[in-house]
């Protein structure tokens, strides 16, 4: 194919240059929270402290979205994506290093900022490649590196963390970012700095309340999967007394259903989005309802996280509608879907940790989680309901 009168790599592999980069993003994001147990102890914290050093990361994505969307919306997208990644990966080797819980505090939050602009931008990228009615699979391939990586990087992770140590964990995430800025770099299409591109018209999407709304169900109700996701291994260790083997095989198994929910959810999605996110909530609500009751073996636990992996698959769909409702303002809206799953990795770990607090058990995660997605589903209703108000009023006028 051609962009710009330059000749470029093929459809397939700039989305997997693309991905790559999302596969880089999800090992550390979710491996993090696998290495929980393994890195408390070495910084002289509790796993309920801990999960500090979860939320600061997704604290780095939710301002470090919409800051770069604006101040980076006349770069070329591809000089963008190579920064961003460049970044994620020094900030990766640095927390490697961190010599106390502070300073991993703060290189979590400095990994976390290029996070959500990295998928924005390449979403865009990825639906620029195809039909208007194939957005939805575009977008999908790109996030399937951050899904694959829920299959192979985290559980490879949390091997490392139990052999070599939990350094190793963070250390191989630069090497992953190094080797996506070189796929980048090779593959993805070069393209010029648009000139009526401006901070004010991205900050536009913010005066939409689609916008806001679609955020908000995604900020709640994805905090019900990183409730019970950031203390799996916990649960497996102190609740089903598995063998420390046990935990990255179940955590490749939870990445195995975000998979197929990936791969399921975006060859459909596109027939129907909104009725396909109450869908995944409705699935994720009752999913973690019954969570609490199968964590006392392997054989129980194992299928049920898989379930509640599948319904990772709302941010895909919450990726493409912001893409309908954000107007001009596309590389913002798109990167502030990263934001809110981020406020959602935030305020689920958080939730869970005050349950844990009152001394409610591991287990308790399911409920909270439960909850959460509710009140997401809750917040979708509103946004369906506000959405078909203005058409109505539309018409009228």
């Amino acid at each position: 194919m051609t962009l710009g009168g330059q000749r470029t790599s093929g459809t397939g592999i700039i989305l997997l240059a693309l991905a790559m980069g999302g596969f880089s993003i999800g090992t550390t994001e979710f491996a993090a929270m696998s290495l929980v147990p393994y890195f408390a102890p070495d910084l002289g914290i509790d796993e309920a402290t801990a999960s500090h050093v979860i939320s600061a990361y997704a604290l780095g994505v939710v301002v470090g979205a919409p800051v770069i969307s604006v101040l980076g919306a006349r770069m070329s997208r591809k000089v963008l994506l190579v920064l961003l990644m460049a970044v994620f990966g020094i900030a990766n080797a640095m927390a490697a290093v961190a010599p106390g819980y502070r300073s991993m505090v703060a290189m979590r939050f400095l990994s976390g900022l290029p996070h959500g602009a990295y998928f924005g931008v390449a979403s865009l990228v990825a639906a620029s490649l195809v039909p208007q009615h194939r957005r939805t699979w575009a977008v999908s391939m790109v996030m399937m590196g951050l899904t694959i990586a829920t299959v192979l990087g985290v559980p490879a992770a949390t091997l490392l963390g139990q052999g070599p140590g939990w350094r190793w964990g963070f250390a191989s995430v630069g090497l992953l970012a190094l080797s996506a800025v070189v796929l980048i770099l090779r593959h993805a299409p070069a393209d010029a700095p648009n000139p009526k591109a401006h901070p004010l018209k991205e900050l536009s999407a913010l005066k939409r309340r689609q916008v806001w709304l679609t955020l908000a169900t995604g900020a709640i109700g994805f905090g019900g999967l990183f409730a019970v996701y950031t203390y799996v291994a916990s649960t497996l260790l102190n609740v089903t007394q598995a063998e420390p083997w046990a935990v990255p095989m179940v955590f490749m198994i939870f990445g195995a259903g975000m998979t197929a929910g990936t791969l399921l959810i975006g060859r459909i999605a596109d027939r129907g989005l909104m009725r396909t996110a109450a869908g995944l909530l409705i699935s994720s609500t009752l999913m973690l309802l019954i969570y609490p009751s199968m964590v006392g073996s392997l054989w129980t636990i194992s299928p049920t996280v898989f379930l509640i992996g599948m319904t990772g698959s709302l941010g895909l769909v919450l990726q493409t509608r912001l893409m309908d409702v954000a107007g001009e303002a596309q590389t913002l809206a798109a990167a502030l879907n990263h934001s809110a799953f981020n406020a959602a990795n935030a305020l689920g770990p958080w939730a869970a940790s005050l349950a844990l607090a009152a001394g409610y058990g591991f287990e308790s995660s399911g409920y909270v989680g439960a909850g959460l997605s509710f009140a997401g589903l809750c917040m979708l209703g509103i946004a369906v309901w506000d959405d078909r108000r203005t058409i109505r009023m539309a018409a009228c006028a």
